[in-house]
């Protein structure tokens, strides 16, 4: 896995070393992540289950954030396009978080 420089933290998340070290050795967790989308999308939103596809051991994604639930995964998604909006008027979030920091 591949985490974004200032990973969004959901307000719920207790430990986030440790559910990041658990993503990365594609061990258990129940958590959602945010993660930038390969296609035209801007992010996508996946259960830490999906990720232990082998696929994504191949192509892993950037995670931009992590959240306990979809709900906190849908507000941390909405806090990065109102911070995107504030700074550039526009709500091209990959280039956003491309500029932020290092994707």
């Amino acid at each position: 896995m591949k985490f974004y420089k200032h990973l969004y933290i959901g307000d719920t998340i207790t430990n986030p070393a440790k559910i990041k070290r658990k993503l990365k050795f594609h061990a258990g967790t129940m958590v959602y992540v945010i993660a930038v989308a390969q296609g035209d999308d801007q992010l996508e939103i996946y259960h830490s289950a999906y990720l232990k596809q082998k696929y994504f051991r191949y192509h892993p994604p950037v995670i931009v954030g992590i959240a306990s639930d979809y709900d906190e995964a849908v507000d941390i998604i909405v806090k990065i396009t109102q911070e995107c909006l504030d700074a550039t008027g526009e709500c091209r979030l990959k280039e956003y978080l491309k500029q932020r920091g290092k994707i």
